[in-house]
């Protein structure tokens, strides 16, 4: 009995300290404009404005993301494909379709929580 309490133990803080390891950020977002659409991405795809995918300076291609908006409390995950952005005070670029659904368009800037799901 002592044994199997001691494993469930175990599992439980190895779960709290993998989600405490996950990458968090908190500042400003963008998205891409329509001229963008097909052109190459840092990653080497095409940039899509369809697809879920993000910009962000450091975080490893592939990486996915929880985007949410602080305005409005929407999120969105998406995958890191590009590098940038490139303006200053900004963490992330988001496609045309991962900003639509946390309803960024209007605003064209957001202040957003970005957190890394692993």
């Amino acid at each position: 009995m002592m044994i199997m309490m001691f494993a469930m133990q175990c599992c439980c803080l190895a779960g709290s300290s993998a989600a405490a390891d996950a990458f968090v950020q908190t500042g400003m977002a963008t998205y891409y404009g329509d001229e963008f659409h097909g052109k190459k991405t840092a990653s080497g795809e095409s940039y899509n404005k369809w697809a879920l995918t993000c910009a962000h300076k450091k975080l490893p291609f592939g990486t996915k993301l929880r985007v949410t908006n602080l305005k409005n409390n929407k999120s969105v995950v998406v995958r890191v494909n590009d590098r940038g952005p490139w303006v200053k005070n900004r963490i992330i670029d988001l496609s045309f379709a991962a900003a639509k659904e946390i309803d960024m368009i209007a605003d064209g800037v957001v202040k957003v929580k970005i957190k890394e799901i692993r």
